[in-house]
């Protein structure tokens, strides 16, 4: 390796770029150089600036100037008192490691002001361990790269540039605190929530009229314990039913800022969360004037009377119904005209007992459905016409038909299977059987009158329907939220047993979504066409590396250099405003 200088003339000055470089040979006896190190600029006019500005920090913290020679030349008769000769022979790069993302997430922490909580509420341990950095590492490891806080210990803290931005060393990053920091946690969560909204508030002038609310499952892998109290068999949004799980119940606006998680016990039914989310919220926050928008299932009819029924400000609500009320209400339906709410969408409005019904109509909607059922039949024909050519025996038969039921979903009532008679002897069950079917076309065409719609029940009788329907469809960003902290921040799997711990780790998700968020906010406005993801990877690229350079007086000089960033990721800082900070200070120790 070696130092290359590499000239430009601009504007009629000279500029000189250094770089370090490694001459590779290739096929046909060529020698290439292959750049591994930019240095930057250095000019004449800065050259004896910098000579004598060169700071080295030493093994006790003292500050000295140092001017860097190479060892093959006499030093400069003006740098004679403090010049040292570097062996750029011996010079070494160790320890590549990710800075750029790990760099943007402390960004967009301060810009959250989460500094500024969790400085005040976790102190110290009496070892000095810092409990707040702690925290830090374990929620910007959730954000870029999800997994165990093992694999953190073991693999990503070493691979990461999180000891240089925090100023730490690797005891940071002992497995016992990364389990430790999370008790102490959970107890912040209240006020955590309210940080987080006055953050919303001044950052993106977020508004919390309206609030987005439905509840997913995260499941363990672990065997179920007596004492467990969150960890039990519930119903199963992942189709694990066969192992214990959480409720994560989670409000976000129509943007997708979190406003609030609460974590359940695994058997909880959504329709008995409500009612305590929404006192919860009101004791927090205070009475409003609020929109709950729901999925259906989650309130009783209890409730929705209720929220009908409450005291100054009222409680109002958009919740979508089961088809089966569609049906109830066919009859009145089918007398009122269509109104067009926007293209490729109309809609019926009935008012009914102080609420009302908005029954939608979406041309897109009806495609997708009829395309989803024309699949489903098409396949479940095929398979019983297979039945039909195999004659299987009786008992084969019920299980054959089960299976095709279950992938046929609600499309099997479609069908008309005649079944032959139940064999009253054993020794009959195996004998082959004969099945006939026949499509029932009365069920397809009320199937297919109904395709591409959806009913929505309202207290909100004098809104406009075109905006209940928009307001409707902003479910999908807590949807959202769910897939995103499944997915890209990696909630599973959860290794802890105990309760608050188990609660933790949830909460570091959270704090992880909350950057994830604003970070996504941020590209909308000002980045469009990226996504979170994106821009990680891109900044991600960004690296950080030890350059050690030996010195004849027996010292080593250790320079940590980051990465300068393309045109691409210097077009990413530029859009969301931010400028990278100065490189760190050299270092020089005794070898």
């Amino acid at each position: 390796m070696r130092l290359k200088c590499h000239s430009r003339i601009k504007d009629g000055k000279e500029h000189r770029y250094w770089s370090i470089v490694e001459s590779v040979r290739c096929s046909r006896e060529r020698v290439v150089q292959r750049h591994v190190l930019y240095l930057g600029e250095l000019n004449d006019s800065q050259r004896e600036g910098w000579t004598r500005c060169l700071d080295a920090v030493d093994e006790q913290g003292r500050s000295q100037q140092l001017a860097l020679f190479p060892a093959d030349r006499p030093v400069p008769d003006h740098a004679r008192s403090f010049g040292v000769q570097v062996r750029l022979d011996a010079m070494r790069l160790e320890r590549p490691r990710q800075w750029g993302a790990c760099w943007l997430f402390t960004e967009l922490w301060s810009q959250l002001r989460l500094d500024a909580f969790w400085q005040s509420r976790l102190a110290d341990s009496r070892e000095g361990t810092s409990w707040y950095h702690t925290l830090v590492t374990s929620c910007a490891y959730r954000l870029i790269d999800p997994g165990s806080e093992w694999r953190l210990h073991r693999l990503w803290y070493e691979q990461s540039a999180m000891s240089d931005l925090l100023d730490e060393d690797f005891s940071l990053a002992a497995k016992d605190n990364l389990y430790r920091v999370l008790d102490k946690l959970v107890a912040h969560k209240r006020d955590l929530f309210s940080h987080l909204q006055e953050r919303w508030k001044d950052l993106f002038g977020a508004s919390f009229d309206v609030l987005l609310y439905d509840l997913s499952s995260t499941y363990f892998e672990a065997e179920p314990k007596s004492a467990d109290v969150l960890r039990r068999f519930g119903y199963s949004r992942d189709k694990r039913s066969d192992c214990v799980q959480v409720v994560i119940a989670l409000i976000v606006t129509p943007e997708g800022f979190p406003l609030a998680y609460e974590v359940l016990p695994g058997n909880t039914t959504d329709k008995t969360t409500l009612r305590d989310f929404m006192q919860k919220i009101e004791a927090q926050y205070g009475k409003a004037r609020r929109v709950w928008v729901m999925d259906r299932g989650i309130p009783t009819e209890e409730v929705l009377q209720e929220m009908r029924t409450a005291d100054e400000p009222p409680v109002q609500y958009l919740v979508g119904t089961p088809k089966g009320r569609l049906g109830k209400l066919e009859s009145e339906l089918l007398k009122l005209p269509w109104q067009q709410a926007r293209e490729g969408v109309r809609v019926k409005l009935l008012a009914q007992d102080k609420e009302l019904y908005v029954c939608v109509e979406s041309q897109a909607r009806i495609g997708k459905e009829r395309s989803m059922r024309r699949r489903r039949l098409k396949r479940l024909i095929a398979r019983l016409k297979e039945l039909q050519a195999q004659r299987p025996s009786y008992e084969a038969l019920l299980l054959k038909l089960g299976a095709a039921k279950s992938e046929a979903g609600r499309d099997w009532a479609l069908i008309d299977i005649t079944m032959p008679e139940r064999p009253s002897k054993k020794a009959d069950r195996r004998e082959r059987t004969d099945i006939s079917f026949q499509l029932d076309k009365e069920r397809l065409r009320i199937a297919r009158r109904r395709e591409g719609r959806y009913l929505l029940r309202s207290n909100l009788t004098d809104s406009d329907p075109e905006k209940l329907w928009t307001m409707y469809l902003q479910l999908t960003q807590v949807e959202q939220a769910f897939k995103d902290l499944k997915g890209d921040l990696g909630i599973r799997p959860i290794y802890h047993q105990k309760d608050h711990r188990i609660e933790a780790h949830i909460m570091v998700s959270f704090l992880a979504y909350c950057v994830h968020i604003t970070l996504r906010e941020k590209l909308h406005r000002q980045a469009p066409g990226l996504t979170s993801r994106q821009a990680l990877d891109h900044l991600g690229k960004i690296q950080m590396i030890d350059v050690h350079l030996p010195t004849t007086d027996g010292r080593e000089l250790l320079l940590r250099r980051r990465t300068e960033p393309n045109t691409e990721q210097q077009l990413l800082l530029t859009q969301l405003q931010l400028q990278l900070p100065d490189q760190p200070p050299p270092k020089i120790t005794e070898m």
